[in-house]
This record gives C-alpha cells, sequence and structure tokens, in this order.
C-alpha cells in the first residue's frame, strides 16, 4: 500500500474516532459510505468491517467515560442485553439478506435518525 494511501486511511480512522468518542457512538455512519464509496467494498461487507473497526473504538471511548463517571450503569446494563441479542439477529439477518436490500435498509434507518434529529 502506498505511503500517501495509508495516511489517508489513518487520517479516516481518526475522524472516525473522534466523531465515535464525541457522540459516544455513530462511527459506524461515517464508516460504511466511507468504505463503499472510497474503497469499493459491498455494503454487507462495509457494515461488517465497520462494527470490526468500531469495537476498540467503543472500547476506549467507554472507558474515558467511565473515568469521568459518565457511565449509567443501572439503565445500561439491560439496555446491553437487548443490544447484544440485537446484535446477533441482525449479524445473521445481515448474511442473509440481498446487498441491495441491505443497502436500501441502512439508508432507511439514516434519513429516519436525520428526520427525527430535526423535529426534536
Amino acid at each position: 500500500m502506498k505511503k500517501a494511501k495509508t495516511f489517508q486511511i489513518i487520517l479516516f480512522g481518526a475522524l472516525i474516532g473522534l466523531i465515535n468518542g464525541f457522540f459516544g457512538g455513530g462511527g459506524g455512519m461515517v464508516v460504511v459510505p466511507l468504505l463503499t464509496k472510497y474503497f469499493k467494498m459491498e455494503q454487507k461487507k462495509a457494515q461488517a468491517t465497520a462494527l470490526f473497526v468500531i469495537l476498540p473504538i467503543s472500547l476506549v471511548s467507554t472507558i474515558v467515560y467511565m473515568c469521568f463517571n459518565s457511565v449509567d450503569f443501572a439503565h445500561g446494563w439491560p439496555v446491553m442485553v437487548g443490544i447484544v441479542a440485537g446484535g446477533i439477529f441482525g449479524a445473521t439477518l445481515l448474511n442473509k439478506l440481498n446487498n441491495n436490500i441491505v443497502r436500501g435498509i441502512f439508508i432507511f434507518f439514516m434519513l429516519l435518525g436525520g428526520v427525527t434529529m430535526l423535529f426534536r
């Protein structure tokens, strides 16, 4: 890999880490379009890769938040149980669906999130 391309990848990674750390998540909304457009990765592989790269970012961000006593464990644990169950179901479903359907679902939820934020 060329040094310029490696530098770009590291720069993208730093931006994604900043977004994830600042918002407490959401890096996937940047990673997936980046991987599909810039790296020409298919949608399903981009979504799976996004989860892979976001895991360490989320762990580091969580540790920092915990150091500042910003984590609400009473609400966090039950939500985490649901997220793990949903994550298993979602990952299984991702592998069974057509790439275009997965892209459509991803776009739908990005738009839904944006529209929801407009009216809050």
